[in-house]
């Protein structure tokens, strides 16, 4: 600006000492060009400025959404940006509040998991060596129970390992083809004596022609011994049920059973790690919370999806598919 004023003047001293009139009009366009940048200038520093504030009301949490963040029509594509930026920083920081939670609720549940067969465990052993195991009408069942709850406890750590190298994708699977007609006799011949000494008639119904699906053998196997196990622990009469079909390129298996079934609330999270329907029976039947969670992945590094219908009073079903 002082600049301006020091043209300006030497412009007015040349004129009265009687200078031609060109260097005249290259001052007249010199004063004007200053004039410009001056005025340029300060209208920067104003959209610099405001810019600044915008920044500064995002980074001390004052803007709540993208549409508080304005911006002169000028820095229309700026103001187009900065609120894609707020937007994707937004969703990052919620997704990292939501990723602590979830990691405090499962340091909670696993605590809490792991508490109950050791505190039952310590409980027998203190009674017996108080005395009970001078008594031989308590001291062997009192045994049985502690080791029924050590079993719990390692069915417990082997599910929180299984799902830690699962969610840290470290889940190493070895995919071929093989019968699934073998493959489910098996499973079934292995789960019979459990499902008979409650009196359920656990049943395969094969296809008519076998098939060969692809996938890791042992996950799957995991997968349909959770199933049928969850099946056998909840039904009290009845059946269970696991069949398969071809669906083009695919087979889908399905085990269903007459259970009791489960309400339309809770089918959304049962897959969710520790989430049970009934928590007393579920923990007194053994289970450790984490089955259906495992399958889930398990089935999704096939790229699958685990779905299930139920009735309340009727039963439920569990299906997957496979390629084949």
């Amino acid at each position: 600006m002082i600049a301006i004023f020091v043209l300006f003047f030497i412009l007015l001293w040349c004129v009265s000492e009687g200078y031609g009139s060109t260097f005249l009009v290259l001052s007249l366009y010199t004063l004007a060009f200053l004039l410009l940048m001056v005025i340029t200038s300060y209208k920067r520093s104003k959209e610099l400025s405001l810019i600044s504030h915008t920044i500064n009301l995002i980074w001390n949490d004052k803007i709540s959404k993208e549409e508080d963040i304005i911006l002169p029509e000028t820095l229309h594509f700026l103001e187009s940006e900065i609120r894609r930026m707020y937007g994707r920083m937004k969703h990052d920081i919620e997704y990292l509040r939501k990723l602590e939670r979830v990691r405090t609720e499962f340091l909670g549940n696993v605590s809490h998991e792991l508490k109950t067969p050791i505190f039952a465990i310590q409980g027998f052993l203190e009674t017996l060596l108080d005395g009970a195991m001078d008594d031989k009408k308590v001291n062997r069942l009192f045994l049985e129970k502690a080791g029924r709850h050590a079993g719990n406890l390692n069915n417990l750590v082997s599910d929180l390992i299984d799902i830690s190298l699962i969610e840290a994708g470290e889940m190493r699977l070895s995919f071929r083809y093989f019968s699934l007609s073998n493959f489910t006799n098996e499973i079934i011949d292995e789960q019979a004596p459990f499902a008979a000494q409650k009196g359920l008639h656990l049943l395969f119904t094969p296809m008519v022609k076998d098939v060969d699906v692809y996938g890791d053998k042992a996950k799957l196997k995991q997968v349909m011994n959770n199933l049928i196990q969850n099946a056998i622990k909840y039904t009290e009469e009845g059946s269970i049920t696991v069949s398969a079909a071809v669906h083009g390129k695919q087979v889908r298996v399905v085990v269903k059973d007459t259970g009791p079934g489960i309400a339309a609330e809770h089918l959304p999270r049962i897959f969710e790690r520790f989430y049970r329907v009934d928590r007393a029976r579920s923990r007194a039947a053994g289970g450790t919370g984490l089955g259906l969670a495992i399958a889930k992945h398990i089935l999704e590094a096939h790229e699958s999806k685990i779905e299930v219908m139920s009735t309340v009073g009727v039963g439920s079903e569990f299906s997957f598919c496979l390629k084949r």
